[in-house]
C-alpha cells in the first residue's frame, strides 16, 4: 500500500504541474483568451508556481519528483531505491497525460478559434527556436543538470536552517522549500528557456505530446514526433550529470 501511495502521489503531482504549465501556455497563445499575448514572463512564472504547487501538495508523500530525470537522477547516486523507478516514471508520465487532457478540457472553447497549429501544439509539448539536434539536446542537457543541483541544493540546506537554538529545518523544508523549487524552474525558464522551452522533464514533454496525439483537438496539426526525443534524452542525461556533479563536489556534506 505504501508503493501505492507514493506512485498516486507522483500521479497527481505530475497531473497538477501540466494541468497548470500547460494551462499558462494555453491562456498566453490560444484565441480570445483574456491572457492573450501575456508572454514569456507569464508562461514562466506559471511554470514555476506549477512546480511548487505541485511540490506542496505531494512532497511529504512522494517527494514529488515529478519528473523522470529527478527520479532517475537521484536513483543513479544512490538517494533513490532503483525498485520504485519504473513505478515513479509510468506514473508521471501518466499523470502528465492526463493533466493535458484537464488543459483539453479547460480550454475546450478556444480550439477552434484558433488557427496555428503550432500554438495548439506549444500548449502539450517543447519545440526549439532554432531547429538544431545537437545544440537543442544541449540545452535540455544544461537545464536539467541545473534542475538537479538546484534540488540537491536546497534539500541539503533545508537540514541546516536554524535562529540561535530553535531549529527551523521542518519549516524550511515542508513550507519554503518547495516554494524554492518553483523559483528555481522559474530561473531556469528565464535564463535557458528561450533555445527550446525547457522542457527539463521527460513526462512534462512526451506525456502531453501523446496527448496531442490522440485528443480531437481542431486543426492540431502534427504532433512533431521527430523532435520528441530531444526533450526525453536530454532531460535524462541532464539530471544524471546534475546528480554526479553534486555526489562528486561533496556539496551536501
Amino acid at each position: 500500500m505504501q508503493d501505492f501511495s507514493v506512485y498516486l502521489a507522483e500521479f497527481i503531482g505530475t497531473a497538477i504541474l501540466i494541468l497548470l504549465g500547460g494551462g499558462v501556455v494555453a491562456g498566453v497563445v490560444l484565441a480570445k483568451s483574456k491572457a492573450l499575448a501575456g508572454g514569456w514572463i507569464v508562461v514562466t512564472l506559471g511554470w514555476g508556481m506549477a512546480v511548487a504547487m505541485a511540490v506542496y501538495v505531494v512532497g511529504t508523500t512522494s517527494g514529488a519528483h515529478i519528473n523522470p530525470a529527478v527520479t532517475l537522477g537521484l536513483a543513479s547516486i544512490g538517494e533513490f531505491s532503483w525498485a520504485l523507478v519504473p513505478g515513479y516514471i509510468a506514473a508521471q508520465l501518466l499523470g502528465a497525460f492526463t493533466g493535458a487532457c484537464l488543459v483539453f478540457l479547460a480550454y475546450s472553447a478556444h480550439w477552434k478559434h484558433t488557427d496555428d497549429a503550432d500554438a495548439k501544439l506549444a500548449v502539450f509539448s517543447t519545440s526549439p527556436a532554432v531547429r538544431n539536434p545537437v545544440a537543442n539536446l544541449t540545452t535540455e542537457v544544461i537545464g536539467t543538470a541545473m534542475l538537479v543541483l538546484g534540488i540537491l541544493g536546497i534539500g541539503a540546506n533545508s537540514g541546516h536552517v536554524s535562529i540561535g537554538d530553535a531549529d527551523l529545518s521542518g519549516l524550511f523544508s515542508t513550507g519554503l522549500a518547495p516554494l524554492l523549487v518553483g523559483l528555481l524552474v522559474l530561473g531556469i525558464g528565464l535564463s535557458l528557456g528561450g533555445p527550446t522551452g525547457y522542457a527539463i522533464n521527460p513526462a512534462r514533454d512526451l506525456g502531453p505530446r501523446i496527448a496531442h496525439a490522440l485528443l480531437p483537438i481542431p486543426g492540431k496539426g502534427s504532433s512533431d514526433w521527430g523532435y520528441a526525443w530531444i526533450p526525453v534524452v536530454g532531460p535524462i542525461v541532464g539530471g544524471v550529470i546534475g546528480a554526479w556533479i553534486w555526489n562528486l563536489t561533496g556539496f551536501g556534506g
